[in-house]
């Protein structure tokens, strides 16, 4: 052991754990100790890998997992210990900067006699900008927050990669997950990368985020005000959907395949799939991270990772520091540090924009390694593969004599079959969907998940069978070789694999891989088993090594459809009340058998009877349907160890709606109630008598936004509210709201603008009235973007000491009317402090049930009309 003589210094020690783990360090020696004496009287160290070279001894340098889990763990317990951060508040932007920064000036002093220099910035900006989130949205943000930490050699960098988690959270939910565990991760790549012996050739930026949960605001600041950013050449950026697991790479790009080859060459424990990507790419999921700011104003490309496991906890009260396994923290350490330093390393960083081309084919094989190929590379491999197939039909439809007609016959006629089954199985299941729905036992799988397998699996698995069955019974009857049946839709489940292989290749996704592997392994193992076939049959030896040669493609496709259900189950508990979710997992279910069923469907035709398979399978649903129309399986639990929380959001509000003449029209407070999941209220009512549906609140379509206080343009997914009445709430900072001008300009509009003072988070409703339309305004581009209702949402929050909101709009009106030209609302939404809460909302809050997870705070909505 050699020691320095300055503090402080820098060790090397090679440890020989109980288990034989050799271990070698480079740390500061208190630290080491420090976490030495954790891991050996915690728990045994796991197996080391390497992370850099020693140029003085020559050795190689090995991170010690607990001590860089220990102190993740430690910044993550410390960033979630103030509750949850919303923006605006003292908690998000005293306290946890005043911990990131501190943390940061420590790893700064720590490094300063090394190699790299560390510089940090705090910046607040302002401004806004419009995406088509949800149809149409507008952001406005003034004096949020970021911290901007850059890494470079003490040369100076030309070229810079960006590293990008937030702080902040939603209300009510200390966000472990999402995001602190990043940012604490992401302090120890600082640290271990600023330590690093030798110099980084490209330089590094940390943005620790303030206001990511405002839909992305803090991050668009960054990449459009600060000067830092126009030297960044690519980005990661670390987010959830759910609470701990792995990391998956939802997305990468846009194109830079070079990126994707970094994460596959880097990454220690690789879980990605380009089907992922382009499913979240399509809109299906109603969520955006910052990877999308990034990429739309940044114009620069990027990965994103995102953890998705139990997001039924997701941007709850559950969403605890103590939910996070240390797996989870290791895993995503271990990633991100060796493909930032590879991305360091990298020439490519340098002059990214001479490496966009194209996108890349990617996907794991059980997270233990990554297969990637540019997308040109794949459009070639399956319009092989698609060759290879056509030909091996083509072969059999060649055949001498009628052979090869009737073998064409036969071969329509069994698609014929094959694709009608399909939808009489997936239409009876939907009708069972309908039936629980109809009972009001829709959502029971939300807390009893296999429970929908059994259900709708056995009843789409039964209904696939019989009709197979039916079609060997009655159709072909005596007249068919079993062998030849068995042949013929063999070939069938070919031949539609490999029309979805060419339309996906024709459409340009990269998804397209799933069935150029489901077409590619059966169809070279029926090849070389196709002696073994003839002679025997469905022998038992055949059997084992069909299942051989399906067993990679198979896997693979079993693992995408777990990742599919894992996100979109929890999914459901958050999606509105107008989502049918018993529709949406039975189609999931459905889909998955009969993509799972495909190459196994000609064994029906070669066993010589289905009635014992078929008896239990509809055993399984009968007993199944009994028991959930019974009300055995209650969808929610409010168990500590695995909580499947029902999400209401609750807000207080006092409403004033204004006519054109400025006067007072209606007044009323009230307890608002969403409930974000199908089941509405149904299961509350029994525990809170008062809320049932005689206080059901439908949408004015003469107000905006139906005259509620909506925090987000979510009214299309939750169009079932109830309305509770309640004395008027009194904030401390009431909503100061003006009105500063109105004019009629020379090119023919009216030009209103208005001033508005209140908390941090505001929300701007307008509604133009038949005969007007907006065409301009002081928001983003200057071009007004509409919601998919056609009404104007604009968002605004402020950090610390944010002055006075003006705005203003122009109006092109085409017809006057009584009613006047446009409806202007705001509320004002109080998400932290003493105005979140009031005593109506206490003794409210005390009545939920356990397994309910109530979000609530205090909102004002004003109206007036122009």
């Amino acid at each position: 052991m050699r020691k320095g003589s300055q503090s402080p210094e820098c060790i090397w020690a090679v440890v020989e754990t109980r288990l034989g783990c050799k271990l070698v360090l480079h740390e500061n020696l208190n630290r080491f100790l420090s976490c030495l004496a954790k891991q050996l009287t915690v728990s045994a160290p796991t197996w080391c890998s390497a992370h850099s070279v020693s140029h003085q001894y020559n050795i190689f340098f090995f991170s010690f997992p607990s001590c860089f889990t220990s102190q993740s763990r430690r910044h993550l317990e410390q960033i979630t210990s103030v509750g949850p951060r919303p923006v605006g508040s003292q908690e998000n932007e005293v306290l946890t900067v005043g911990y990131l920064l501190e943390q940061i000036e420590n790893i700064r002093v720590e490094t300063a006699a090394g190699p790299h220099q560390l510089m940090v910035d705090v910046q607040r900006p302002t401004g806004s900008f419009s995406i088509d989130f949800l149809g149409g949205f507008t952001s406005f943000y003034d004096h949020v927050t970021n911290i901007a930490v850059r890494l470079e050699p003490k040369g100076g960098a030309n070229h810079l990669m960006l590293a990008n988690c937030h702080f902040d959270t939603v209300a009510n939910s200390p966000g472990a997950s999402d995001d602190a565990v990043s940012c604490a991760v992401m302090l120890e790549v600082l640290h271990s990368l600023a330590n690093q012996s030798s110099p980084l050739h490209h330089g590094v930026i940390f943005l620790f985020n303030g206001a990511e949960e405002n839909i992305l605001q803090a991050s668009h600041g960054f990449i459009t005000q600060h000067p830092w950013a126009k030297q960044v050449r690519a980005f990661i950026n670390l987010e959830a959907a759910g609470v701990g697991g792995k990391e998956v790479v939802f997305q990468t790009g846009p194109e830079n395949p070079w990126l994707v080859q970094a994460y596959v060459h880097a990454a220690k424990h690789p879980f990605a799939s380009v089907v992922g990507q382009e499913v979240f790419q399509s809109g299906v999921i109603p969520s955006d991270t910052d990877f999308r700011i990034y990429r739309d104003f940044g114009n620069i490309p990027g990965i994103d990772l995102a953890f998705i496991e139990n997001g039924f906890i997701y941007h709850t009260k559950y969403d605890t520091a103590d939910r996070i396994l240390t797996d989870s923290i290791q895993r995503a350490g271990d990633n991100i540090l060796a493909v930032l330093k590879y991305l360091l390393t990298s020439e490519k960083l340098a002059d990214s924009s001479e490496y966009r081309h194209g996108n890349m084919v990617f996907f794991d094989l059980l997270g233990v390694v990554v297969v990637a190929y540019p997308a040109r590379v794949g459009t070639i491999l399956n319009y092989l593969v698609a060759t290879a197939t056509f030909l091996y039909l083509a072969k059999k439809a060649s055949l001498p004599g009628n052979r090869g007609g009737r073998y064409v016959w036969d071969l329509a006629c069994a698609t014929g079959v094959a694709v009608l089954s399909w939808f009489v199985t997936l239409l009876s299941v939907l009708i069972v969907a309908l039936l629980v729905t109809l009972l009001g036992r829709s959502m029971f799988w939300y807390n009893h998940f296999y429970s929908s397998i059994c259900l709708y699996g056995a009843a789409a698995t039964g209904k696939m069978i019989f009709i197979h069955t039916l079609a060997k019974n009655l159709y072909y009857g005596v007249t068919k070789d079993q062998t030849f049946l068995g042949d013929l839709y063999f070939d069938v489940s070919l031949l539609l694999w490999c029309c979805s292989l060419v339309w996906l290749t024709q459409q340009g996704l990269c998804s397209a891989y799933v069935p150029m592997l489901m077409v590619s392994f059966p169809l070279a193992t029926r090849l070389l088993l196709a002696k073994e076939f003839k002679h025997r049959g469905a022998s038992v030896k055949y059997s084992v090594l069909y299942l051989l040669g399906l067993a990679l493609p198979y896997v693979h496709f079993m693992f995408l459809i777990w990742v599919v259900f894992e996100i979109f189950t929890p999914i459901m508990g958050r999606s509105g009340t107008e989502i049918p979710p018993e529709v949406v997992l039975a189609s999931l279910v459905t889909l998955t058998t009969i993509f799972l069923s495909s190459f196994f469907l000609h064994f029906i035709y070669l066993v010589r009877s289905t009635k014992w398979i078929l008896a239990g399978l509809a055993s399984i649903f009968i007993i199944m349907f009994l028991l959930v129309s019974s009300g055995l399986f209650f969808p929610y639990s409010g168990s500590p160890d695995s909580p499947r929380p029902k999400r209401v959001f609750l807000q207080h509000t006092t409403r004033t709606f204004h006519n054109l003449q400025g006067q007072v029209e209606s007044h009323d407070s009230g307890l608002w109630i969403n409930s974000f999941d199908y089941t509405g209220i149904q299961h509350i009512t029994p525990n809170i008598p008062e809320i049932n549906d005689s206080v059901r609140t439908h949408c004015r379509e003469d107000r905006p936004f139906c005259g509620y206080p909506w925090f987000l343009p979510v009214k299309f997914l939750s169009k079932k509210n109830w309305y509770l009445p309640a004395p008027e709430v009194s904030p401390s900072s009431p909503l100061e709201f003006r009105l500063l001008s109105k004019e009629e300009t020379s090119w023919g509009t009216i030009k209103m603008a208005f001033s508005a003072k209140g908390p941090s988070h505001m929300s701007l409703y307008l509604m133009p009235h038949r005969g007007a339309s907006l065409s301009t305004w002081s928001f983003g581009d200057g071009t007004p973007q509409f919601d998919l209702s056609g009404e104007y949402f604009v968002f605004y929050s402020h950090g610390l000491d944010a002055p006075t909101w003006n705005f203003w709009f122009e109006i092109q009106v085409l017809i006057y009317n009584q009613t006047g030209i446009i409806s202007v609302a705001i509320s004002s939404h109080y998400f932290f402090g003493d105005d979140q809460r009031t005593a109506q909302l206490e003794e409210l809050l005390h009545r939920f049930p356990t397994w309910a997870f109530p979000s609530f705070w205090v909102s004002t909505y004003d109206m007036y009309r122009y």
